[in-house]
């Protein structure tokens, strides 16, 4: 089994964008209305438009805010620091620096997208790897 995320945002093509960038990952869909980004042949995250409806009707309502109230975004990158990096360059709000999360034995970094989702990035599980 493998989650396949999908959250809905206003501007699809600028989000696949800030995306590609923090996760160092590729467009496998591309357009307004919907993306799927990919890791190392890996889907990670969907993004859909807000208002297009396809074949499914609407995913959200965009006047509920705040959007993903409740969830994160939780992404697991092989090089910490270097994702800390294009972190700083993105230039987020961020809602927790860099730290060592002392019960899961391993470094956060806690930040808002463009779109006010809440994403968590973070080296693998138990790791040691500094910040």
């Amino acid at each position: 089994m493998a989650p396949q995320p999908l959250i809905c945002v206003h501007d699809v093509e600028a989000m696949s964008r800030w995306y590609q960038k923090l996760l160092e990952c590729t467009s496998g869909h591309g357009g307004k209305q919907y993306e799927r980004l990919y890791r190392d042949k890996r889907l990670i995250l969907q993004l859909h438009h807000w208002e297009v409806e396809h074949d499914h009707g609407p995913i959200g309502d965009p006047d509920k805010l705040p959007y993903g109230n409740g969830l994160l975004l939780w992404f697991e990158v092989d090089d910490f620091k270097a994702a800390v990096a294009r972190i700083k360059e993105l230039n987020p709000e961020i809602l927790r620096p860099p730290f060592h999360h002392v019960g899961a034995n391993q470094w956060e970094c806690w930040l808002r997208d463009p779109e006010g989702y809440k994403v968590v990035i973070s080296p693998p599980d138990g790791s040691t790897e500094r910040g």
